[in-house]
Formats: C-alpha cells, structure tokens, sequence
C-alpha cells in the first residue's frame, strides 16, 4: 500500500475518535484528505457488537491472509488489542481456528467452523456472500458475526457497467476487428446513444447507486428497484420494489443486474422477463451468473429482442470453451473482474481498518450481514 494511506488511516482513526461534523452520515467514515469529503464504505444498518474485549483473557485473535506490511501496520496500529496473525490459507488457519475470534471469511471451512468455539466475526472481502452461507455450520450459527464489502466496489464496478454497455452500444467491436486488420472502415460498427434512454437498476444496493449517478450523468432515465420502499435520490426518476420489476422492464432499454444471488433472485430474469424488455434492449450483468437464464439470454439475442449483453458473470462460470457465448459480437465477456482496481483496494483498506478499530473495541461493526436475506 502506498505511505500516503497509511497517513489516511491516522488520519480516519483520529477523525473517527473524535466528535463527528454535524452533517456527517453515520454510516460514512470521514476522509481526511478533504473536508468536505467522505468515503462512502460501509454502512451501519444491523450494526451489531461481536465481542466485549473486556470479557477476554488475553488478546483478541483475527486470522488473516493479507500479508502487506503497509496495511498490517495500520490495521494494528487501528487495534492495538488484537493479534493479527497474518499470511494464513484455509490448511494453515485450521491449525489456529481454536483460539481465533475473528477471521477473514474466505479462510472459513466446515472443519474450521467444528474448531473454532470462539469465533464470533468473519469478514467477507466481497459484497455477495452466498459462497461462505452455504458453509455447513456458519449459517444457522448463533453468535458468529458475517460482515461484507458492500459499499467497497460500487465506483470500480460501476465504471465496469459502463465500460460494457459503452462498447455494446457504440458498436465497438467491429472496429477492434477492422483495427487489427489495419483497416480503416468507418461503417464498421452500429451504433446507438445512451441519452434519452432508459436504465433499469435491479438492485440498487451499493453498487447499483454508482452505476444510477452514472446513467443520470449519461442523460438517461434512471429507473431502480429496492428491497423496502424509501424516496428516490436526486438522481434516480422512480425507485420501486420487486412488486415493481415487470412495469420497469417493459419501460427498459438498458438494464443492468446489481441483485445479490439468493433463493428469491435465482433465475430471476427468465424468458418471460427478458421478453419484457423493449426491442433492441442491452443487458449488463456485474453481479451473479444465475441470476440470468443463460438459455433464455441466448434465445432473446438470437431472435434480435435483445441488442446486446456485457456480462461480468456468467452461469456456467467460468465459462468454458465453446460456450455459445464466446465468440457472438452481440456479446462481451470479462472474467468476473470488474471490481479490480487500485480504487478498490484503497477503499477496501479502509473499511478493513475501521471494522478492525470496532472489533478492538467492543463497537458494533459495519455491513452487518442478514443472513436470512442471504445479504
């Protein structure tokens, strides 16, 4: 990590022991590289205390795999109560599961759960966390704590949405194509614009509100759907519910996936529900590969109801060779990496250093996990 975060984490660690300004949210730690600037990682909704470290002869223990000097230094600096014992996978954290109270999630095992009595937190580094709940033994466990990285991606991935739908909509790949060939052909590619159209968020979670300011900012009709019905934010035209889906499809010319995958949201966008879509509408998908019927995706390109899909995920994935979705120029494909940035690192960094100052301290940690909702 470069020297110049760690100074931000003092720097959060101070602004965040003392007395908050009165318009700050309670849910945005305070970046003091700016004063009128925040970082919006992590929220405190489900909040919840994991630990009285009063209650605990000795030191609190959190495994980890991160092995960067940089950010050990100010994760421990943030906590100076807690053992931070890093560098661990799943085989080597098994071996210290039974003093550990806090634990990166993706070194969690069934064995790892058998052996460990006193864990009561893990941490995902990802939003979605449908991999670790179906964990035997973590799930139904009472007392063990699942935080995420909600909050953490949104910028990176949101930009991602963009960069798809972008090539998509500009009819970019011919043009790759006439590049290679060292061809100057204007006409290569179709090409439509973004303005004036409509943009369905399904899921307007964290990464869902970046990829909404950037369709407003794109001069498109900004439709989302939420699971509890609030007001819309300023750059949103009308935010719904579930109940609401089919009436915004049949409005949609770009819809982008943001759901988290559970059992409600599993094939979600089916035959029917594509066949909703306006004609000649583009489908992104950043957040689970099942959340889309691949068959049916592949039928509404076929037929030309659909224009284009960008997907960052995929049903199967990874993707295997051969798949009828390589190879389509209706069709661009990234490895599930949407979310790798530098941004994303540092902003992961920080909500790591903030859960860990909470945990030291018996305060409620943020991006408490439902694990009923399965998010």
């Amino acid at each position: 990590m470069p020297p110049r975060l760690i100074v931000l984490f003092v720097g959060l660690l101070t602004c965040l022991t003392a007395c908050a300004a009165p318009d700050r949210s309670a849910d945005q730690p305070v970046d003091p590289s700016g004063p009128s600037r925040t970082l919006d990682v992590g929220n405190e909704r489900g909040a919840l205390v994991v630990i009285d470290p009063a209650t605990v002869d000795g030191p609190l223990i959190y495994l980890t795999s991160n092995d960067d000097e940089d950010e050990l230094v100010a994760l421990r600096a943030a906590a100076p109560g807690v053992e931070i014992v890093p560098g661990l996978d799943q085989t080597s954290a098994l071996a210290l599961a039974e003093r550990a109270h806090g634990a990166d999630a993706h070194l969690l095992t069934e064995e790892f759960l058998a052996a460990a009595p006193r864990l009561v937190w893990a941490q995902s580094w990802s939003a979605g966390v449908e991999r670790y709940l179906a964990i035997p033994g973590l799930a139904d466990r009472e007392g063990l704590v699942l935080t995420n990285a909600k909050g953490v991606h949104g910028p990176v991935i949101a930009e991602h949405v963009f960069a798809l739908l972008l090539h998509l909509s500009r009819g970019l790949g011919p043009y790759g194509q006439a590049y290679e060939r060292g061809a100057w052909e204007r006409g290569a590619g179709d090409s439509t614009s973004l303005a004036g159209r409509t943009l369905l968020v399904a899921g307007m979670g964290g990464i869902g509100t970046e990829v909404a300011r950037r369709a407003h900012a794109f001069d498109m009709e900004v439709l989302a759907t939420v699971r509890t019905p609030r007001d819309a934010p300023p750059f949103v035209d009308q935010l719904g519910t579930a109940d609401d889906l089919d009436a915004f499809l049949a409005r949609t010319d770009v819809l982008v996936i943001c759901l988290p995958l559970t059992d409600e949201t599993r094939g979600l966008f089916d035959a029917r529900r594509l066949g909703l879509l306006k004609p000649g509408a583009f489908v992104v998908n950043i957040a689970r590969g099942g959340i889309l019927d691949t068959d049916a995706l592949l039928a509404a390109l076929d037929s030309g109801h659909l224009a284009g899909a960008g997907l960052d995920v995929t049903d199967p994935e990874p993707l295997p060779a051969g798949h009828r979705l390589w190879g389509r120029e209706d069709v661009l494909v990234t490895p599930h990496m949407a979310g790798r940035a530098t941004l994303t690192g540092e902003r992961r960094a920080v909500l790591q250093v903030e859960n860990m100052r909470r945990f030291a301290r018996g305060e409620p940690l943020l991006n408490v996990v439902d694990r009923q909702a399965g998010y």
